[in-house]
């Protein structure tokens, strides 16, 4: 039966996946597509360090006070950052994976939305070009900038989001199982190594105590940002010929429920994935614990940006060739023990001033490997889900790992009610209640018959 006939019948019930492929053949032209692809994150992982969410983005709000914005009104702002990444990450992933999967390239898709995702952040970056539109202000005007900052924010969440589902679709197609470890580990290496050579190299430029210039460091992530949507064009793709009927808004949320319904093993995933992800929640807190406890500036920002980004190449390391060899299950449950580490560092720190922020770039270390998780998690589902399912099982998992962040308010207001401790032993519970969640998911590996020819080993 092909894959358009399967889908037709499978449209209002869809059947519980085989833990993975019968045969993990190479796929046609793996070697240029494996080598794009690399390049492709190494540009994204480098434009990214200028961007990131636990330290860039807050501190981008936070300045904002400048303008005359009430100091609680950013720090609830500062709150919504999370919930408006995953929202983006999750719910149009959602509704678009039916588009995804019915397109024949998809690589148009990775197109379109690594584009938007570069004019967005260029918008983004003209804020600073406006002559005099930066400084205090009284009025409407103290609120609109702050709020046009979270629009486009959260526009480009949704156009990330797509993207994302586009790219692990595509690399499910292009890359067979056990090289995707391998992407991985090769692309963030690289690509964090690059991102930390550039961010000692500009940053210092870029940030000062007391402020910093923030069309610079936009600019610089916008230019690869629309580099890297370059690349995208090269990939070598074969058409496919899925087909599913149009289907009501809603739906998508009802098939998504009726997934992890019906697949046993891909509930208790998304149920680590969830209590995963409230570690997320405390991204946009951790620098400004630091900086409120420590009394630290913006320059300390270069310093976390940097250990986040070679946690995200040392952990690559680790996770990329253990993943092929072993499979992404034990990956996962090394990656969700060890991120439980991050708050309660975090706690310990800023109760000895006299580390400084330097030692606090530990914490930041730790929050590098939550990228390799990501994609670990998108690894294991390709693996449990049939590749026409591949869509629709990956839009269903960026689903429960944003369902904690749309707490993340309430978690900013629990942090100014009752302190950084309570909130922060509470997600350590989570945390490792996820990790201890994900012995039982099964490995996938144990059921895939390799098929090596010669030159396989090449990548």
């Amino acid at each position: 039966m092909n894959g358009a006939a399967h889908d037709a019948n499978d449209e209002d019930e869809p059947s519980p996946a085989p833990l993975t492929s019968a045969v993990d053949e190479p796929r046609p032209d793996e070697r240029h597509n494996f080598l794009t692809l690399v390049v492709y994150n190494v540009l994204m992982r480098t434009g990214w360090i200028f961007k990131t969410e636990s330290s860039i983005m807050p501190a981008v709000l936070d300045s904002f006070e400048l303008l005359g914005t009430p100091r609680w009104a950013l720090a609830w702002m500062r709150g919504a950052l999370p919930l408006l990444n995953r929202f983006g990450q999750s719910v149009p992933p959602l509704m678009m994976a039916r588009r995804i999967k019915i397109m024949p390239r998809k690589k148009w898709a990775f197109v379109a939305t690594t584009s938007s995702m570069t004019l967005i952040f260029a918008v983004l970056t003209a804020i600073w070009l406006v002559p005099g539109l930066i400084k205090p202000h009284t009025g409407l005007i103290t609120w609109l900038i702050p709020l046009v900052y979270l629009i486009l924010y959260a526009a480009f969440f949704m156009a990330v989001g797509i993207n994302q589902l586009t790219y692990n679709t595509i690399q499910g197609k292009l890359i067979r199982v056990t090289h995707r470890g391998r992407l991985l580990m090769v692309a963030d290496f690289i690509g964090a190594t690059s991102a930390v050579v550039f961010a000692f190299t500009l940053l210092p430029q870029w940030l000062r105590e007391d402020s910093a210039d923030f069309h610079w460091i936009f600019g610089f992530s916008t230019m690869l940002f629309g580099i890297s949507s370059l690349t995208a064009w090269i990939l070598h793709e074969q058409p496919d010929s899925y087909e599913q009927s149009p289907q009501p808004l809603w739906k998508p949320f009802v098939t998504a429920w009726r997934t992890l319904q019906d697949d046993t093993n891909f509930r208790r995933l998304g149920i680590v994935a969830a209590l995963f992800s409230t570690s997320l929640v405390l991204f946009p807190h951790y620098q400004a614990l630091a900086r409120e406890k420590l009394h630290l500036g913006f320059d300390y920002l270069m310093w976390w940006v940097v250990a986040q980004n070679i946690g995200t190449g040392l952990f690559s390391i680790l996770t990329g060739p253990l993943a092929d060899r072993f499979g992404n299950r034990l990956s996962l449950r090394i990656l969700t023990l060890l991120i439980a580490a991050a708050p309660q560092l975090a706690l310990i720190l800023v109760q000895i001033p006299q580390t400084g922020g330097l030692a606090f770039a530990m914490v930041f270390l730790l929050v590098g490997m939550t990228p390799v998780a990501q994609k670990t998690f998108n690894n294991y589902t390709l693996e449990i889900a049939r590749p026409a399912d591949h869509p629709r099982y990956l839009s269903t998992l960026n689903l429960c790992m944003a369902a904690p962040i749309f707490l993340s308010p309430l978690v900013g207001g629990l942090i100014g009610l009752i302190g950084f401790h309570p909130v922060y032993h509470g997600i350590t519970a989570l945390l490792l209640a996820g990790a201890l969640i994900s012995t039982s998911l099964q490995e996938p590996r144990e059921r895939l018959k390799t098929v090596i020819t010669p030159g396989d080993e090449s990548l």
